[in-house]
């Protein structure tokens, strides 16, 4: 019987140890990138899945004498019978309906003045129209108050300089509507001019050339050139428009407080009132679901509409 000597362990190939030593940095760098993502998604689940779920959940309770208890969708059934939610409903729609158009026909013509090689000075005035929109709303919010103040205002001033009488700006329902109008139309048209003026950039001069070469005027040329190149630009500031619309609190609480008469009441004024004025916080929560199913409708109604067909 022959026995063999046993056989010395040999060391694994180069090749192998390498790849062995390379597996755990391959799977590090694959977990490289969900590292760097997790802070945000924590973030994000924390700031906002949970008070969105958690707002829903509040939406079935009512707070009976400091005791929640769930009232299912009595909430969503008390807002069908609200006349003030109906009023904000209704003050909110009619500043969708008229200030936005008016403000992004505004925009329009302002970036089309602002692209025009005829004007000097372009990049003083772009800024200029776009100062606005970095004012703080509160900070711009006092500002009109003060410009418009009945007794004292700069705007009732100017108009007594060629014998026109006072404008109750804030105290009457019609001008207060007229008031908001003015200071959302101030704040964010050079906002949606830039928007559009970035877009207008981009159309190929040689597309108003071609129509000039076939006889087309400006107006033509605006028509069939222009207002189809700004239509995705158009898309997104009438969408980002009437999402702000349908959430607009600032300017109506620092200006009227939702007055008067409730004439400047919106829903998010509205929403505001019930939830940290009336501490009503679950009927709070199903105005803001009934808001988050308005803005979802109408966002995919302008993107039926104004979207490209193809």
């Amino acid at each position: 019987m022959t026995t063999s000597a046993p056989q010395a362990r040999t060391a694994p190939p180069p090749a192998r140890r390498k790849a062995g030593r390379q597996r755990p940095r391959r799977s590090g760098r694959r977990l490289a990138p969900y590292l760097f993502l997790l802070p945000a998604a924590v973030l994000f689940a924390v700031f906002k899945l949970y008070p969105i779920g958690r707002s829903f959940f509040l939406s079935l309770y009512k707070s009976v004498d400091g005791v929640d208890r769930y009232v299912g969708l009595d909430n969503y059934e008390r807002l069908m019978d609200d006349p003030l939610f109906w009023t904000a409903l209704r003050n909110t729609g009619v500043i969708l309906v008229i200030q936005v158009p008016l403000m992004l026909a505004l925009a329009t013509g302002l970036a089309v003045a602002l692209n025009s090689a005829l004007l000097r000075a372009r990049a003083v005035f772009r800024l200029g129209f776009f100062l606005p929109m970095i004012t703080g709303l509160v900070a711009y919010g006092i500002i009109f108050s003060v410009l418009l103040n009945q007794q004292y205002g700069l705007a009732n001033w100017l108009l007594s300089l060629v014998g026109a009488g006072e404008v109750p700006w804030l105290t009457d329902p019609l001008w207060a509507q007229i008031s908001l109008g003015l200071a959302l139309t101030w704040h964010y048209t050079g906002y949606n001019a830039v928007i559009l003026l970035a877009r207008l950039q981009t159309i190929p001069s040689e597309l108003y050339n071609a129509a000039a070469v076939d006889g087309a005027g400006a107006w033509q040329s605006f028509r069939h050139v222009t207002l189809p190149g700004l239509r995705p630009a158009l898309l997104l500031t009438t969408v980002l428009s009437t999402i702000g619309t349908l959430q607009i609190f600032d300017e109506p609480y620092i200006l009227t407080r939702g007055g008067p008469d409730n004439a400047t009441l919106t829903i998010g004024v509205y929403l505001y009132q019930n939830a940290f004025q009336y501490f009503d916080f679950g009927y709070a929560s199903a105005i803001a679901y009934v808001l988050a199913v308005l803005i979802g409708v109408l966002g995919l109604i302008q993107f039926r509409v104004l979207g490209d067909k193809s």
